[in-house]
């Protein structure tokens, strides 16, 4: 049938005076998959600006306001009344044996964090287990020389200072607890080894811990109830539902100021999904709390690179997805119930030609036309299923999925505790190995890699590098050698220029000649290997050098060595 466009604008007009009418205001949005469709978001009423919990407005010890997350209707609001989004990234590995996140065995922690920002996700849901809580646990799998002051830490106090390092970028932080023990997932909350109780127990020590602590905004209360987890039966042994409210309000006795954050189930009323995907549920049955603007929904969702589901054999796919996730998850949205985060989705391929690329972009258009807020499965590269948003290598970057998700991220949710933690988007950062870890040597050796951080080419012609020693070589003037560069030796130059700055006498630049000689976006220099001796080879004393890390003997991050872009000190302290 056709219709005038005339008409088809005269009974838009018509429908939203009737919602008006009806007291049910909301917001006309195209469909951003283009496919001529109207979606429809309940706008929140202007009551949603102030905390709708009776608490008084946290400070922490210093009476800085603390910018703590509420609900009204579907959307999250911060302390200060502004409508937030949530998008971040799943960073796993406390849950398993290791007891401490997955890649420092590789990279150092903070830059790991560094990249988190740098890449413009907002936020980190991360994966525990109540076996990490126990006490003097110590985690397993970590390079200290990589990441030597995590030395010594349990798992617990790493988790303390991931927070801690998480606040001062500006990241919020979402903690989820993804299994009773290290050896596997459980269908519900509890099992032999780990009861009910305990599992509220370790929730309530958690809300205490981070009490006046607004980089944790979220608990994530169990991951992924499945098989026997019911909803709304009113059976305490299965009733994940009940279970929820019970330990949803011990959590906010400690911590009143904590999103509560409930999954679904696998199977409601014979209807089977995703683990943890089902809120069905929730409709006749919801979560009641005792505070509110607390409780907030979430849901996973795969595609067919991590189950071949009947949806996706479906004639009209991919464009039966939206009736598919709104009929699970997505009214709670549509009908102004709650906020829904999906606490996980991924997959390998983000490709528009393939069935999961299809299924990616879709899901993005829908929590994007519809505010929902989500993190990405995963930051790591080994989750078999899905990839990561990193490479094997943990320190490249997918580049395809990247440039995808970063379409779809929020902004940081407040500013950072410390401003100085921020990554600027133009960010380079000098890893740095000392090959020569004795003081005394006849030569000063080092390997170092530029990387890039920000997500866009960098011209390398623009950037030098500089290592700061003392003179002292009895042996004469020093000099530098290029040993190695991957990059290619005639892509890179090492040369000393004398200086007198900080008490050093002499720094060693690098810097890359040449034209078309661009770092990628996430790129890496690869190698680049120098050694500066005196003439003679003469015996010489590094103590005094303000660039020399003895216990470097892995590659870490060394502000010690700064990095100049158009020379304009960019990365790292001069001496």
């Amino acid at each position: 049938m056709r219709v005038s466009r005339r008409l088809v604008l005269a009974l838009g007009a018509l429908a939203l005076l009737v919602a008006i009418s009806m007291g049910v205001w909301r917001n006309y949005i195209t469909n951003p998959a283009g496919t001529g469709t109207i979606e429809m978001r309940p706008v929140p009423p202007p009551g949603c600006i102030k905390d709708p919990a009776p608490v008084p407005a946290p400070v922490d010890a210093g009476g800085r306001p603390l910018n703590y997350l509420h609900t009204c209707g579907a959307s999250l609001f911060d302390s200060g009344g502004h409508e937030v989004r949530i998008s971040g990234v799943n960073w796993f590995g406390m849950e398993t044996g290791t007891f401490a996140p997955h890649g420092l065995w590789s990279r150092n922690w903070k830059t790991i964090l560094d990249q988190i920002s740098s890449l413009g996700y907002n936020a980190i849901r991360l994966p525990i287990s109540n076996e990490a809580l126990n006490p003097g646990v110590m985690p397993q799998g970590i390079d200290y020389q990589v990441n030597p002051d995590l030395k010594g830490m349990s798992s617990l106090q790493i988790l303390d200072a991931i927070i801690a390092e998480a606040g001062r970028r500006g990241l919020k932080v979402v903690l989820d607890m993804h299994r009773p023990s290290s050896a596997g997932q459980s269908d519900l909350w509890y099992t032999e080894g780990v009861s009910e109780g305990r599992w509220i127990q370790d929730w309530v020590m958690l809300a205490t811990r981070y009490a006046n602590n607004d980089t944790v905004v979220g608990v994530d209360l169990h991951n992924e109830p499945k098989g026997a987890a019911t909803w709304g039966t009113g059976n305490p042994e299965t009733d994940w539902r009940m279970a929820a409210e019970k330990a949803g309000n011990a959590v906010l006795g400690a911590n009143p100021y904590l999103l509560i954050i409930v999954e679904g189930i696998e199977q409601y009323n014979g209807d089977w999904y995703w683990w943890g995907g089902n809120l069905k549920g929730a409709r006749d049955h919801p979560v009641r709390l005792d505070l509110p603007g607390r409780l907030v929904y979430s849901a996973h969702d795969y595609g067919p690179g991590v189950y071949e589901q009947g949806w996706f054999d479906a004639l009209d796919y991919p464009s039966n997805l939206p009736g598919v996730w709104r009929d699970h998850w997505g009214y709670l949205v549509d009908l102004g119930i709650a906020p829904v985060i999906i606490g996980e989705f991924g997959g390998k391929s983000v490709d528009p030609a393939t069935k999961e690329g299809m299924w990616q972009r879709s899901l993005l258009d829908y929590m994007k036309g519809h505010g929902i807020s989500f993190f990405a499965w995963s930051l790591n590269p080994n989750s078999g299923d899905t990839g990561g948003v990193l490479e094997d290598d943990w320190l490249s970057v997918d580049s395809d999925k990247q440039k995808l998700y970063r379409a779809y991220l929020a902004p940081l949710i407040g500013p950072p505790h410390d401003p100085r933690g921020a990554t600027e988007p133009s960010h380079l950062e000098v890893l740095y190995q000392a090959r020569d870890t004795s003081p005394r040597t006849n030569n000063i050796s080092m390997a170092v890699q530029l990387v890039d951080l920000s997500g866009q080419p960098t011209d390398l012609s623009r950037v030098e590098v500089r290592y700061w020693f003392t003179h002292g070589l009895p042996g004469g003037e020093p000099v530098a050698e290029l040993d190695y560069a991957g990059l290619g030796s005639g892509r890179v130059k090492a040369e000393i220029a004398k200086t007198n700055q900080g008490g050093q006498d002499h720094y060693l630049s690098i810097t890359f000649p040449g034209p078309n000689n661009t770092l990628p976006p996430y790129g890496s220099t690869a190698d680049i290997l120098v050694r500066i001796h005196a003439g003679d080879w003469s015996q010489y004393d590094q103590t005094n050098d303000y660039s020399f890390v003895p216990d470097a003997t892995g590659y870490q991050p060394s502000d010690r060595m700064t990095v100049y872009q158009d020379g304009k000190l960019i990365w790292g302290k001069e001496p």
